[in-house]
């Protein structure tokens, strides 16, 4: 889309992230980026049966699995709001079976049909437009942990500036869809706030912005900035395996 060397650049800034790693440990992050890329790029290149398969695949593993199903319907009902055909559709209608599939296993299992989001609740987790994500962002910017809460503001300002820049850019549809979806979910739902970072980790087109630029700047500067950021996740992954734990 940008070039090999961005693509490039790309993979190894979302390998740099600090908390790459966990894609080390027992997460279904590792598998859930894998799915969701090849979803995109299957998306990209208008394999829809393929693209639908692997997003159904991503629901199977993660809830979040949301995102990568609306990229493809809505690259698909795009497709198909350009011209006909049978594999757009069949490619939309194939990608929701594998989290509606697992959430009606659940059901089942629990024996009520809402089970899944009952199991969920009791788990703490569940969407709430965000207020339980303010509510910890307002206690610690008010309390002693303020610096913090400063750099939580921050890092969420860092990443909606990341989507809009993203959008500036021309990414494709689908890179947008997951992408936003991923982060609306990650700012909209309760649970453990703690894990937030981890959630994000399969939002790889968010660095898209900062790949393109880096192939710009030439390949001694990219190797730099890759390698001082390298360096910095090792150390923090190293703290937090040798410290108190996984994020």
């Amino acid at each position: 889309m940008h070039g090999v060397r961005a693509g490039v650049v790309l993979a190894v800034l979302w390998a740099a992230l600090p908390v790459g790693v966990v894609t080390s440990m027992a997460y279904s992050e590792a598998l859930f980026t894998a799915l969701a890329a090849w979803a995109l790029h299957a998306c990209l290149r208008r394999r829809w049966l393929l693209a639908g398969l692997l997003a159904a695949l991503a629901g199977l593993t993660r809830p979040v699995g949301t995102a990568v199903v609306a990229a493809v319907v809505v690259a698909a009902v795009a497709q198909v709001l350009r011209e006909r055909g049978a594999r757009p559709p069949l490619g939309a209608l194939l990608a929701p079976a594998g989290l509606l599939g697992y959430v009606g296993w659940v059901g089942l299992r629990v024996g009520e049909p809402d089970g899944y989001f009952r199991v969920a609740r009791g788990w703490g987790n569940g969407f709430d437009g965000g207020r339980a994500f303010a509510a910890w962002a307002g206690e610690l910017l008010t309390g002693p942990q303020w610096p913090l809460g400063v750099l939580l503001v921050l890092g969420v300002a860092v990443l909606l500036g990341l989507l809009v820049l993203s959008v500036r850019d021309g990414q494709p549809a689908p890179l947008l869809v997951f992408a936003g979806v991923l982060l609306a979910l990650a700012l909209t739902t309760s649970g453990y706030f703690g894990s937030k970072p981890r959630y994000l980790l399969p939002a790889f087109p968010l660095l898209m912005p900062v790949a393109l630029r880096l192939s710009w700047a030439g390949p001694r500067t990219a190797a730099a900035v890759l390698g001082v950021l390298a360096a910095g996740s090792a150390a923090y992954g190293a703290t937090w395996l040798l410290g108190p734990g996984p994020p």
